[in-house]
């Protein structure tokens, strides 16, 4: 007789995943429909069964997870569940390899890097092997984008050259000294007994792989698997768990092929798909019911991930029948979108929906520039998450020292900072220009001599010397912009990522007309200090949610607006030629829209002007502005025209409009 009633608890196919126990099991757990639970469950259920906890191993993506999920077992039935085996893929590599760690070539005290640590190695390598006069005015990568490129490679399992053609094509012209210093990096840890994050991984393997008697062993003592968000393992994690499950094929793995987004960070789509391939006889169990969403969203959300080339067929439905239809709106232009979910958010909040409970999602942390701006002007505070808030990344700092400079010359912060960015000038050189500027009052009349040796700061004071007190924000950033252009792809490995973000600043300072007030708006106190000041406990509680897709997975909102619904932002334009790639597109755009509870409002600017840096760094769309197409995912089957209600911002959409947004 067992203690808990699960028939009752569960539904039918929670109950399935949960009894069962023996042999290879693939769950595929849509959005909302209780993957957590089930595991939960099943972990209990297993003890209550008799089998032995520390014969029970549950490999999670957090510590936190692993955690949670036994501390809920065990007030289910008892601390008997806290004893079971559970972490992280690395935490449990870490212990496995503290016993084992001399069959592969390191003692048992060896020290895991972290970071910081390994970037020095790195650089330690790349100094051995006489590589040191390769410096970035070369154009070869700092040891972070090093770092960067030699876990990609280890992590997909490819070659440093495929690597550098998806990530890094500006540092293909290297791959031969970047190829090296991974060879030295490799023998440099080894030498010294060292393991970075991605050994504790590659190391597991090779002992599980060569060493039978230790691989029976392990997989004896683990006689039960499970693996949460299974979708999520790249290469090494999946090659790990058919090994440890080797001498008894006792494992289930719980995921949604459907939500498989991480590929960047190495996760490989292909491990969830084959794996009734690679665990004979497995059977595949379907968790359909969702417990989160109305269902005309999830009529939408199921209309979307039909069309997928290569998925595990599933209808998501709800008791919950009810349900306001999806929204599209087409928006006149960027900031008519950002203005169009300010007013919706205090439309919201008036009736009584919290800050909280509502969410903006983005496919690229830059889509929320404009938005940020919009909302800082109304007082509504945001979190935002994956990716830095715009007005506080460095390279936005960069160029608003320029404006500041062009306003006030005698901004000593900002002219340390941009004398500091130029290539030959140190903190020496930096002192003594500023104080010619600022202490000796010379203004613009720097030493004929110092603008001769440092060309940067020429250049500089003569854009300084051209601008006039009426210019406009808009006309200044055009010209800081060229400036700055060499010395961003000089500063930053990654400038072809942050250069959306100044594009953004470019058609934000556009929309001022005073330099005065553009630079006011730019150093508004972020929303989230205020409410710290104000002593209110807990942010989160009364602040709306930013935040990517990818860092939204496993969240859910009341309301979620998803914006820039086009082609070339969702699907991303880096990803239009791939097919894969744009597969991959279509599961983030099937994550965001199943994070909403209630509301769900998807937006697409008419007229987008954030393709015109695709021209200035990658050879793309000429400048000015384009019409944007609505995203393929909308186009399919007629969805917009049989899933959603329609709405338009900004007035009609007609051609004198356009000619205005153009500056025809």
């Amino acid at each position: 007789m067992h203690k808990i009633d699960y028939k009752r608890e569960l539904n039918p196919g929670q109950l399935k995943a949960v009894e069962s126990t023996e042999g290879p099991y693939l769950v595929i757990a849509g959005a909302g429909s209780g993957k957590t639970r089930t595991l939960v469950y099943r972990v209990a259920y297993l003890v209550e069964k008799g089998v032995k906890p520390d014969n029970i191993l549950l490999l999670t993506f957090t510590r936190k997870a692993s955690e949670e999920m036994l501390r809920r077992a065990a007030k289910l039935l008892d601390d008997r569940c806290e004893r079971v085996a559970g972490g992280t893929f690395h935490s449990f590599a870490n212990m496995v390899l503290r016993k084992y760690a001399g069959l592969v070539g390191f003692p048992n005290n060896f020290t895991i890097t972290d970071e910081s640590d390994a970037e020095s190695a790195v650089n330690i390598v790349r100094s051995k092997l006489g590589l040191d006069h390769l410096d970035a005015s070369k154009h070869f990568p700092r040891k972070g984008a090093l770092l960067d490129v030699i876990s990609k490679s280890v992590n997909k399992s490819e070659d440093i050259a495929t690597v550098l053609a998806l990530e890094y094509p500006q540092f293909s012209e290297w791959e031969g000294e970047i190829k090296k210093i991974k060879e030295g990096y490799i023998r440099y840890k080894k030498e010294k007994a060292l393991m970075d994050y991605d050994d504790l991984l590659v190391f597991l393997r090779k002992l599980l792989h060569e060493h039978k008697d230790v691989r029976s062993r392990l997989s004896g003592q683990y006689r039960y698997i499970m693996v949460d968000e299974y979708q999520d393992t790249n290469r090494l994690q999946a090659e790990i768990v058919r090994l440890l499950a080797s001498e008894h094929g006792n494992v289930m793995v719980v995921g949604d092929d459907s939500q498989s987004i991480y590929s960047f960070r190495g996760a490989n789509f292909k491990n969830i798909m084959d794996f009734p391939k690679v665990f004979d006889g497995a059977e595949v169990i379907m968790l359909e019911e969702n417990y989160r969403s109305t269902q005309p969203i999830l009529d939408l959300t199921n209309e979307v991930i039909k069309n997928a080339q290569e998925k595990f067929e599933k209808a998501l439905f709800t008791k919950k029948s009810e349900g306001h239809f999806p929204v599209f709106v087409e928006a006149r232009d960027e900031n008519v979108q950002s203005k169009y979910i300010v007013q919706k958010v205090m439309e919201l909040v008036d009736d009584g929906v919290a800050l909280r409970d509502i969410a903006v999602l983005f496919r690229a942390g830059w889509h929320s520039n404009d938005l940020e701006i919009e909302l800082a002007n109304h007082d509504i505070p945001f979190l935002k998450y994956g990716g830095q808030r715009f007005v506080e990344s460095s390279h936005i700092k960069d160029v608003i020292s320029y404006l500041r400079i062009a306003h006030n010359r005698d901004d000593q912060v900002s002219w340390h900072r941009a004398l500091m960015l130029m290539r030959g000038i140190g903190e020496k050189t930096a002192a003594k220009i500023t104080g010619q500027v600022i202490e000796k009052k010379q203004g613009l009349d720097i030493d004929e001599g110092v603008l001769e040796k440092h060309p940067d700061l020429s250049e500089l004071i003569g854009i300084l010397r051209a601008a006039k007190p009426g210019d406009s924000p808009g006309m200044l950033i055009k010209d800081f912009l060229k400036y700055y252009e060499p010395l961003l792809k000089a500063r930053y490995d990654d400038y072809h990522k942050r250069a959306p973000d100044l594009n953004s600043l470019e058609r934000i300072a556009g929309r001022y007309r005073s330099l005065e007030s553009f630079l006011t708006d730019m150093a508004l106190e972020p929303p989230e200090k205020s409410i710290l000041e104000a002593g209110l406990k807990g942010k989160q509680e009364h602040a709306m949610t930013l935040s990517t897709i990818h860092s939204a997975k496993g969240l859910e909102w009341h309301t979620v607006f998803l914006i820039y619904v086009a082609e070339g932002h969702l699907p991303s334009y880096q990803s239009i030629d791939d097919e894969d790639a744009i597969e991959e597109e279509r599961r983030l755009f099937y994550v965001a829209a199943t994070r909403a509870k209630e509301n769900l409002i998807l937006l697409k600017p008419a007229i987008d002007r954030s393709a015109r840096w695709m021209k200035n760094y990658s050879g793309g769309y000429a400048a000015g502005g384009i019409f944007t197409e609505v995203s393929r995912f909308l186009q399919e089957g007629s969805i917009i025209e049989r899933f959603m209600d329609v709405e338009k911002a900004g007035g009609g959409f007609d051609d004198v409009e356009f000619e205005d947004a153009f500056n025809i």
